[in-house]
């Protein structure tokens, strides 16, 4: 019995030591292949998908018929002036959020960074550039004239050589822009830092419109908005401007992840920059901010109706309507009959009899007016 239990105990010790070679064995081997991998996550670990992927937005407007819609914004800053960002900067925004054409309109007067920031004023437009290519987004060639009211601060678009504005008289700045074939923007007309008590079109003005520089006028900038400017854009036959005026980064000024910059909708034969040019010139555009548009009645009639996909119940008052566009329209006929098409949304509508018009309270075509259009243009 002690002969039998002490072959026992030979046996498990055996086995154990067995084990314990086999497993040491194993250990060796295995620190032997992945050690040099375990010390290199000791001291670097990548963590995929922590950084933030870049990509686009798509803003969904229709085109109206003979003409595609460009989401724009010609009013742009950089450190080259008072911006907060680098010019490529700009364009990955620009190209983030969906926009078609950006113009960076640095200050030619201004540049608050001119001691660390070296460069010219076209620097801004020649860094951008490529990447704006590699991106296939129209980069105009811009810049600020900045000067006291009258005339305040144009800026001048599809330029050739903004170093040649840099002039001391603004009338030679100005007539520069033309000279060069440029596209003359008068920026916010109603900022109280240079009218503080109204928003006048002065005389210094009226000489520039008649000698025909001043294409367009920004009825909004950045977060305001200037309804007597409208009204100067239409009696004048001017184009209807909408611009950010962004200084800081776009995500800490606007809402982006429900709403969008201020822009210009332009309304060109092709995307180009040839015909954005064009469309400005023959004041094809509409300005877009805050759930609203302002600009012509025709245009935005055309927008309107091309964003609409109406279907009526055959004997009933009753309309199914689908908004295809990044935009909600407001409606109301009276005080009895007010409802909102959500973006991108489908509602179900009963009409009341004997209402044969509409209002798109938030689509002006002047400062106190809005769209009206008739039901039956929306249902044939």
């Amino acid at each position: 019995m002690h002969r039998q239990n002490r072959s026992k105990y030979q046996y498990h010790l055996n086995k154990n030591y067995f084990l314990m070679k086999k497993t040491a064995l194993f250990t060796i081997f295995w620190t032997l292949l992945i050690g040099p991998a375990i010390a290199q996550d000791l001291n670097n670990t990548p963590i995929p998908g922590i950084d933030k992927e870049s990509f686009r937005k798509e803003i969904q407007l229709p085109d109206i018929p003979g003409y595609k819609t460009l989401k724009c914004d010609f009013h742009i800053h950089t450190v080259f002036s008072d911006g907060l960002v680098w010019p490529t900067v700009r364009i990955t925004e620009a190209w983030e959020e969906g926009l078609d054409a950006i113009a960076i309109t640095d200050h030619l007067e201004y540049k608050p960074h001119g001691k660390y920031v070296k460069g010219d004023h076209n620097s801004s437009y020649e860094i951008a550039r490529p990447l704006a290519e590699a991106k296939d987004l129209i980069l105009v060639r811009g810049g600020e004239i900045t000067r006291g009211m009258p005339p305040g601060h144009l800026n001048g678009l599809f330029l050739e050589d903004v170093n040649a504005l840099d002039k001391e008289d603004p009338f030679d700045a100005i007539r520069e822009v033309d000279r060069q074939g440029g596209f003359i923007q008068w920026n916010h007309p109603g900022w109280k830092a240079q009218q503080p008590d109204t928003c006048i079109w002065m005389e210094m003005h009226q000489q520039l419109f008649e000698e025909g520089l001043i294409h367009g006028v920004e009825v909004f900038n950045h977060t305001e908005w200037y309804p007597v400017a409208l009204d100067w854009c239409l009696n004048k036959n001017l184009a209807v401007m909408g611009n950010s005026d962004i200084h800081k980064v776009t995500a800490h000024q606007y809402h982006l992840n429900d709403s969008h910059r201020p822009m210009t909708l332009v309304f060109a034969k092709e995307r180009t920059k040839e015909s954005l040019k064009e469309a400005m010139f023959a004041n094809r555009t509409v300005a877009w901010f805050d759930g609203k548009m302002a600009g012509p009645e025709k245009l935005l009639k055309a927008l309107f109706k091309a964003s609409l996909d109406i279907q009526q119940f055959k004997d009933s008052n009753k309309l199914k309507i689908k908004n295809i566009a990044d935009m909600p329209f407001e409606l109301s006929a009276g005080s009895q009959f007010n409802f909102t098409i959500p973006a991108l949304g489908e509602v179900y509508i009963t009409v009341p009899d004997k209402i044969e018009k509409v209002n798109i309270r938030n689509l002006y075509t002047q400062s106190t007016q809005c769209l009206t259009i008739d039901l039956k243009e929306l249902t044939r």
